[in-house]
């Protein structure tokens, strides 16, 4: 059974500035209920969804949605596999490396966000109303 979507996750995923060919990428998906929310708008695009609980991961795994996929990994450790495509969009919900209650993981996380997305690609956080951006660095 899903997780319920919540009022305040569904005003983050409304929030998004998503397209229906957007490359996703979340951040921490815990049971998915984002992640699958997003999915369901996408008809081309695809959401992967990260976490580094295997618990938290084995439920998001547990509904399968077409467009989704999940991978145990922490932010701080993630890589594109190979021929996996980069992200154009990013978001994490109550994320404590990037919403400045560690920075020096937050530091690590936005390098492989550098690495992993597209030259254009947007990071959002939870915290703003509801949403704010954070840059990705850019060597």
């Amino acid at each position: 059974m899903p997780a319920p979507v919540s009022p305040r996750i569904l005003a983050v995923v409304n929030a998004l500035p998503l397209r229906p060919s957007s490359r996703v990428l979340e951040i921490g998906c815990g049971p998915g209920a984002a992640a699958r929310a997003v999915a369901a708008r996408l008809t081309t695009g695809h959401i992967l969804a990260i976490d580094r609980s295997a618990a938290a991961i084995t439920r998001a795994a547990a509904v399968p949605v077409g467009r989704m996929s999940v991978r145990r990994v922490a932010a701080e450790d993630f890589t594109l596999e190979p021929g996996e495509k980069p992200y154009d969009l990013v978001f994490a919900i109550r994320v404590g490396g990037l919403d400045g209650r560690h920075p020096e993981l937050g530091r690590r996380i936005l390098q492989r966000l550098a690495d992993a997305t597209t030259p254009d690609a947007r990071l959002f956080i939870d915290g703003g109303d509801p949403l704010r951006e954070i840059a990705i660095p850019r060597s």
